[in-house]
C-alpha cells in the first residue's frame, strides 16, 4: 500500500533553533520530510465513497479502525484526514467517524 511519504521531498534542517539539539548530537543538520499537501476530497467525490460510520468508544483508535477496513494499521492517518480530526484527542465518546472505501479511490483522491 502505499505510503505517504513516497511524495515527499527529504530536506536538510540547519535551523537555528535546533543548535542546541546539533551541539549535543555532534552534527550539523537533521534530514526531515518536508510537510505533505492533501487535498480533501470534493463532495461529488465523497459522494462515489462508501462510507462505514463508526461510534467512537473508549478504547478506539484510528490505527485499530484502519486495521480492522484496510488491513494495514499505518493508514490511521486517512481516517483521521477524512474525518477532518487530526488526532483521537478530537474526538469524544459518541462521536461519529467515518470510514471511506475503497481505499485505493480514496487515496486517489488524496493525490496518492
Amino acid at each position: 500500500m502505499t505510503s505517504r511519504y513516497l511524495t515527499r521531498q527529504i530536506f536538510a534542517n540547519t535551523d537555528d533553533a535546533y543548535d542546541s539539539i546539533f551541539d549535543k548530537r555532534k552534527i550539523n543538520f537533521v534530514e526531515q520530510f518536508n510537510t505533505g499537501d492533501l487535498r480533501y476530497p470534493t463532495s461529488s467525490e465523497i459522494a462515489s465513497l462508501s462510507v462505514v460510520r463508526e461510534t467512537w468508544k473508549m478504547g478506539d483508535r484510528y490505527w485499530k479502525y484502519a486495521s480492522k477496513y484496510y488491513n494495514k494499521p499505518e493508514l490511521w492517518w486517512v481516517i483521521a484526514w477524512f474525518n477532518q480530526k487530526p488526532s483521537e484527542a478530537s474526538l469524544t465518546i459518541g462521536d461519529k467517524v467515518l470510514i471511506p472505501n475503497p481505499l485505493e479511490k480514496v487515496l486517489e483522491y488524496y493525490g496518492y
